[in-house]
């Protein structure tokens, strides 16, 4: 991968890790490290669901927008479904 895609990764988990955390109800306590991370795990797995589903093949790809965004609201949903019963079990 050259510097400019792993730049256009960057960008994107960026911009969709914010959307996600915009989506998702509560707040999540992610910095901008975590939310890039977030929106780039969020990227591969909407656009392996988005392969799957549409061409039948899973392919690991970084590209597609609304997939991107998808992916990290399915990330993110998951993570603060895990992290929320961490809390509530350990709170009196």
């Amino acid at each position: 991968m050259s510097i400019g895609g792993i730049i256009m990764a960057i960008v994107i988990g960026l911009v969709a890790g914010l959307i996600a955390r915009a989506v998702i109800p509560g707040k999540q306590d992610l910095g901008i490290v975590a939310t890039i991370v977030l929106g780039i795990i969020g990227s591969v797995v909407g656009n392996l669901l988005a392969g799957l589903i549409f061409r039948g093949e899973a392919e690991f790809d970084l590209g597609g927008w609304w997939a991107s965004i998808i992916g990290a609201i399915i990330v993110l949903g998951i993570y603060v479904a895990v992290a929320g019963r961490g809390r509530r079990s350990v709170s009196r």
